[in-house]
């Protein structure tokens, strides 16, 4: 049978996987898709890299918008990275009637609804597992074996960066800035990492995986992101000590009143597998109300894990290429027209459990107007330490975790008990997700 022609765009560490996990498992990929998929093409700027790469097997072009004209092409994969020129080049190859491949979280979370909307207008595909969790089949997952389900929340730690990041600062008890050097040494973080440890790059995702759990619209700018840059080691000692872990989280949720759509460091109980995911690994739960809890795990970035998700898409393309487009399996799970708009609920109006930490004169009373405050405030407390002070110090740390509360309530009495003369600096605060 005829193969079907691919181009490719950016011959980078995941174009490189793509082209050699293909050539690798052609016969096998070939025997899954119905025909043969061939890169017939490659658009890089650096022809030197490229032809490396390929040694010689396909044409090689500096000129990407060549490649998404080519009527000889049937699918474009993306994997430039950006908003720029990857935008423009999305755009022109779904104008030209071709199928769209890509691994770009950040195109999709911020421009993803204008893409397919031209996509179902030319009626052509735009495929994305790859943009989410590298390796990991979470898009696929969502979109066609959890379709049963009404989809109640979804908590993923989706950046490897930042989870290699918490884990060295927990098993060597060294600052954020120590462990973030050591992570640009091994390669795990970039030359400027702000994406990774600000949560930016954990929000794209998170932004397209609430799209298609809960069917609304890309809502990035609503989004919630508080990074890790300003985590503390000795949050992460006394977290442990009360039987829980720090990760960078992505959560979204459904409730009467709107989606949760937030990113920020998070306390997990210890026992949860989740909790245990450690290293540069990825992990996302998702809780469905008939299937319950399910929970996806492994390598979120890296040359071939992610081709191997470039390539299901591939495949996918190829077995539903010639089929009608009203019965192919929608972008975002839910049929266009049945996409909704769902509010982002505001983050005051988010309720979630919290533990926070103050530094406070060693002194009788002091714990007596901290909860009284708490309490002014219908704020109840789980679980406290108080640390015994050194020799000779007049100041301890206290570190209370709370139950359910909103967290506009939980803003009131951090201001209040921050103004309280006792209080040395300001009050540490960190979310807590039970994840039963």
């Amino acid at each position: 049978m005829k193969p079907i022609n691919v181009g490719l765009l950016g011959i980078g560490t995941v174009g490189g996987g793509t082209f050699t996990v293909l050539q690798r498992n052609q016969e096998e990929i070939t025997r899954r898709a119905g025909r043969p998929i061939r890169i017939s093409v490659v658009a890089d700027k650096n022809l030197e890299l490229a032809k490396q790469v390929t040694g010689g097997a396909c044409r090689l072009t500096d000129d990407a918008f060549a490649v998404v004209a080519d009527p000889e092409v049937d699918i474009v994969v993306e994997l430039i990275g950006g908003y720029g020129v990857a935008k423009e080049l999305v755009l022109k190859a779904i104008e030209n009637g071709k199928h769209v491949v890509t691994a770009n979280k950040a195109l999709l979370a911020t421009h993803g609804n204008e893409i397919f909307a031209a996509a179902q207008r030319k009626g052509v595909m735009v495929a994305f597992e790859a943009a989410v969790a590298g390796g990991i089949p979470i898009i696929k997952a969502l979109r066609e074996g959890l379709t049963a389900n009404r989809i109640e929340w979804i908590a993923g730690i989706i950046n490897g960066t930042t989870n290699f990041i918490l884990s060295e600062m927990r098993d060597k008890g060294l600052p954020f800035e120590t462990v973030l050097k050591e992570a640009q040494r091994l390669g795990y973080a970039e030359a400027d990492p702000t994406f990774d440890v600000e949560g930016v790059d954990a929000a794209h995702k998170l932004t397209i995986m609430s799209a298609i759990a809960f069917g609304i619209p890309m809502q990035f700018d609503k989004a919630h992101i508080e990074g890790i840059s300003k985590l503390q080691a000795e949050d992460i000692r006394y977290a442990e000590q009360l039987g829980y872990r720090i990760k960078l989280l992505g959560l979204t949720k459904r409730k009467a009143e709107g989606v949760e759509l937030r990113v920020h460091p998070t306390l997990i109980p210890a026992k949860r597998l989740i909790a245990n995911v450690e290293g540069a690994m990825n992990a996302v739960l998702v809780k469905g109300d008939a299937v319950g809890a399910t929970l996806y795990y492994g390598k979120g970035a890296g040359a071939e894990p992610t081709a191997s998700a470039v390539i299901a898409d591939l495949v996918d393309v190829t077995r539903m290429h010639t089929a009608d487009p009203e019965h192919r399996v929608p972008h975002l799970a839910f049929q266009p027209d049945a996409v909704k708009e769902i509010p982002v609920l505001a983050m005051g109006e988010v309720e979630t459990a919290y533990y926070f930490r103050m530094r406070v004169e060693d002194r009788p009373g002091v714990l007596a107007d901290i909860t009284r405050i708490l309490a002014d405030q219908h704020i109840s407390i789980d679980a406290m330490i108080q640390r015994e002070p050194a020799e000779g110090e007049e100041q301890t740390d206290i570190i209370m975790l709370t139950h359910l509360t909103r967290e506009k309530n939980m803003e009131a009495a951090i201001a209040r008990i921050e103004a309280l003369p006792v209080v040395k600096g300001r009050v540490v605060r960190l979310r807590l997700e039970e994840l039963n």
